[in-house]
């Protein structure tokens, strides 16, 4: 499809784990467009299994600083701009394993409920100034991050499935949040009500069953 589309098309390679790249990305953007995108997804992410066993500092340093602090880069550069002409929509691409730690997920979880509790701080501020901020927390989608996964993944999408989804609740929705598959997310939803007791046992029930899986 880009190939249809590629006299419209500017690519700007971009390490949203370095803070000058994502500025000069920025500026340079702005200079092609005329001014601030109309529409800025920040989709990049890492992932890597991670328990008690192979719990590495190393590993989770840097999935924090492409999963976290590569949002902070792109919106720290980003947004003046926006906020100075009073428009701008930025979609935050986190994930439902950020409600509520799981087994394996010590590593990437923590990056995505830090997405999460970020856009959550930063909107209020965000819709005074006129700059639309919305939040995005997938199911499993197939790609060859979660190709490496030894479990189960319920109601896992197709990669271009997810992404008419996407592209549909960003133009069609006016919602903070944007989910999906609803029947896998809501479910998840309901998880982060339940006291630590249900909550854990539940999860015990889950890892048993991976590992005999």
């Amino acid at each position: 499809m880009a190939a249809e589309f590629a006299e419209l098309i500017s690519i700007l390679p971009l390490d949203v784990t370095d803070t000058p790249a994502c500025e000069a990305a920025v500026a340079e953007a702005e200079t092609i467009l005329g001014g601030p995108p109309d529409l800025v997804v920040f989709a990049a992410g890492a992932w890597q299994p991670m328990g008690v066993s192979d719990l590495d500092p190393a590993v989770a340093r840097s999935l924090m600083n492409v999963n976290y602090l590569g949002a902070v880069n792109v919106l720290a550069a980003l947004l003046p701009g926006c906020r100075e002409r009073r428009r701008g929509h930025i979609a935050v691409i986190a994930s439902v394993a950020g409600y509520r730690g799981i087994p394996r997920a010590a590593g990437y979880g923590p990056t995505k409920a830090a997405l999460i509790n970020l856009c959550e701080s930063l909107k209020p501020e965000l819709d005074a100034a006129g700059v639309r901020l919305r939040l995005v927390d997938p199911g499993f989608v197939a790609t060859p991050m979660t190709a490496v996964n030894d479990f189960p993944m319920p109601f896992l999408l197709a990669a271009e499935d997810a992404a008419e989804r996407l592209f549909t609740a960003l133009t069609r929705s006016s919602r903070f949040e944007i989910t999906f598959p609803k029947r896998f997310t809501w479910g998840l939803k309901f998880l982060r009500l339940l006291p630590y007791g249900a909550y854990f046992a539940l999860m015990r029930r889950l890892d048993r069953g991976r590992k005999r899986g």
